[in-house]
């Protein structure tokens, strides 16, 4: 796959939310609640007086460790209601490699670092933003690999592997009909 330039894996860099909106551990919730509104942003990194990063404040903690305990806004400081310490990952990281610490977790976003400076965050709502490219990146991928194998192997009408392109069913039977992997079904269709 190499050879014809692909990079074969999306990296947490090419998806992740960059610059990164922090405040420092000291501000008030109320302060994190309209720097949350006025960015439309879902969480902010908290950082200390060295601007390193310490952790993350997301619309639920307000939400469970301000608003439901019945807290004043601005008497609560940041660090008594993030999450601590953040939990992060690399920019070269795979997306599987972000979704699986996610999910192994239990947490909806990472911070991504870099020389130990934060550049990004990375969410569970990107991740899913890339799903339908990484499948088609997959089609396409087994489609190319197939089609080098069958020149190979000098034989043009061994089948391919994948989805069909008209009705979108898996198919370990594909066969190219006028430009379109179809599967078995689809071709018979068009014959009668």
């Amino acid at each position: 796959m190499s050879d014809i330039g692909l990079r074969t894996k999306m990296v947490v860099k090419d998806i992740m939310s960059s610059p990164v909106v922090t405040l420092d551990e000291d501000a008030t919730s109320n302060k994190v609640a309209t720097l949350m509104e006025e960015n439309d942003l879902g969480c902010v990194i908290v950082s200390n007086k060295a601007g390193k990063p310490v952790g993350i404040i997301t619309e639920r903690d307000l939400v469970v460790r301000v608003l439901a305990k019945n807290l004043m806004p601005d008497a609560t400081k940041a660090n008594e209601i993030m999450t601590s310490p953040l939990v992060t990952i690399q920019p070269e990281a795979t997306i599987s490699e972000a979704a699986r610490r996610m999910s192994r977790l239990d947490i909806r976003r990472l911070g991504v670092i870099y020389k130990d400076n934060l550049v990004g965050v990375i969410s569970s709502r990107d991740i899913l933003g890339v799903m339908p490219e990484l499948i088609e990146i997959i089609q396409e991928r087994t489609r190319i690999e197939d089609a080098v194998q069958a020149q190979e192997t000098g034989d043009e009408d061994t089948p391919l592997s994948g989805y069909c392109d008209r009705c979108g069913v898996f198919s370990e039977n594909l066969r190219d009909i006028d430009g379109q992997n179809l599967c078995e079904d689809c071709r018979i269709e068009l014959e009668t």
